[in-house]
Order: structure tokens, then sequence, then C-alpha cells
């Protein structure tokens, strides 16, 4: 019986170690102590001019400050990561801080966002404003009243919701409202071109499928006139012509659009090793 019993343990603690999960291998996209690995493209400047020192890391953070400015003068601008990923994991943390930037849109306090299936920083038009990408969209509460983040944002693309495609610009998500300067996680799991989901402090708050090229400037107005005020002056057409194209990859960008915000701890789990 003794011998059967210690069969049985060495059974089960066999089984136990075969089924147990690998450690998941995060990569850090940030080194905590410069931009290495990073491109710059700013709105109206050549690639990778850090105007008016933009983009800055301190204290383990990327910061996207305006002390520099006088006024915001539509200075649009993305930081992105130099290589595309297709299936992953990404997750970060953020915290908006002070106050806007003189000059900013009304609708950009406390407004940024992580672009996702994003063009290269190289292929953005010069005047180019933001590239064409699926936005995870992040808001800081303004004290009066809900106001969702870990929303999605559309610029150039649309995302299927259900069964219908939503050529809405921005679609907001479940989550809470987060007032305040407080640090807060978020995370997107990307499936190529099948789905992506948002996770605000470990909460499902958004889920779309198919992502695309078209809706957003395509949606609204097919003419040349529309993409030039986005500042697509080379590449309008292009664009145009693939409309409908699922995007399966593309770049992560950090968005500055007005509003100081505070990224750390940015990692990824690439899903399609």
């Amino acid at each position: 019986m003794r011998q059967l019993t210690l069969l049985f343990v060495t059974a089960l603690l066999l089984a136990c170690t075969v089924t147990r999960p690998t450690a998941e291998d995060w990569i850090p996209l940030f080194n905590g102590t410069d931009l290495t690995g990073w491109d710059i493209k700013i709105a109206g400047r050549p690639l990778n001019d850090n105007f008016r020192n933009t983009f800055r890391v301190e204290d383990d953070m990327i910061r996207i400050s305006y002390d520099d400015y006088e006024s915001f003068d539509d200075a649009y601008g993305h930081l992105y990561y130099r290589q595309p990923y297709s299936h992953y994991k990404l997750k970060f943390e953020y915290r908006f801080t002070g106050e806007q930037t003189p000059g900013g849109a009304e609708w950009n306090v406390r407004n940024s966002g992580v672009m996702l299936h994003s063009q290269s920083a190289a292929s953005n038009d010069y005047g180019q404003t933001f590239p064409v990408s699926v936005e995870l969209q992040l808001l800081g509460g303004l004290g009066k009243g809900p106001r969702t983040t870990g929303n999605v944002c559309t610029p150039g693309t649309a995302v299927v919701m259900g069964d219908t495609i939503d050529y809405r610009h921005c679609i907001s998500s479940s989550s809470r409202t987060y007032n305040g300067d407080g640090w807060v996680k978020a995370e997107a799991v990307v499936l190529g071109g099948e789905a992506m989901h948002f996770l605000i402090e470990g909460d499902t708050v958004l889920s779309f499928k198919q992502p695309q090229i078209g809706g957003g400037f395509t949606r609204r107005s097919g003419s040349q006139d529309h993409w030039e005020q986005a500042g697509f002056t080379d590449s309008w057409q292009n664009w145009v012509k693939r409309e409908g194209e699922i995007l399966t990859e593309g770049y992560i960008a950090l968005q500055a659009e007005s509003h100081p915000i505070d990224f750390r701890n940015i990692k990824l789990l690439d899903l399609s090793k």
C-alpha cells in the first residue's frame, strides 16, 4: 500500500510539473534612460526633430512636456517604437499632469493616446497631424461627470463592433472616470487583423474586430481638400485606394497633442512566438 501511495504522489507531482505555465517573456520597450529604439515625428518638422524638447526622459519615465512652448500651434506629435508587431500584449502606466499648453484645442484637455497598427514615423507626410492607425485613447477626468478612458479612436481607420463596421471616429469604453494626476494601468491585447481588447486597471473595457483602413478621413470626405487639412499632402490618394484593407500589423506610437502626460513601465509580450 505504501509503495502505491508513493507512486501516486510521484505521478501527481510530475503532472503538476508538466502543466505548470511558463513565465511570460515581457519585453521592455523603454530602457528608462533615453529614447533609443524610438522615432519622433511632429507635424511640420523633420523626422526625429524633437521640437522644443517635447519628448523627454526623466526618472524612468517618458514625459511629453510643453515647458518650452509659448503656444501649441498644432504641433501634433508621436513617438514611434521602431519595430512593428502583429500579435501581442502591450501594457503601460500613464498619468496626466499640470495644465494644457496654451493654443491646444478644448477637446485635447487631458487627452492623449497610444497608436496601434500605425504607419511608420518615416511614412508620415511632412505636415501630417495623426498617423493612420487605431488609437487606444487615454482621457483624464475633468471633474464634470463621467469621462471614460481606454476608448478607441480611428484616424484613417474603422473597426467592426458586433457584426457591423463602425465609422464613428471615437467609440467610448465602459471604464470608470479617473480624475487627478494619479497613475493608471492600461493594456491592449492585439490579435493581428482579428481583434483588439483594451483593459484599464485589469478590467476589459472595450473589444472590437477587424481594424481596417477607411473611416476617419475617408468616410468623412474622400476629397483631396479634407485629407490636406489633416496634413496628407502626398499620400492621401494611396490611403483612399486601400479602403477596406484589414490592418494586420503596425507600429506603436505615444501621442503628444497639447496636454502633458507621462508614461512608464512600457512592456510588450510577443504572442507570435
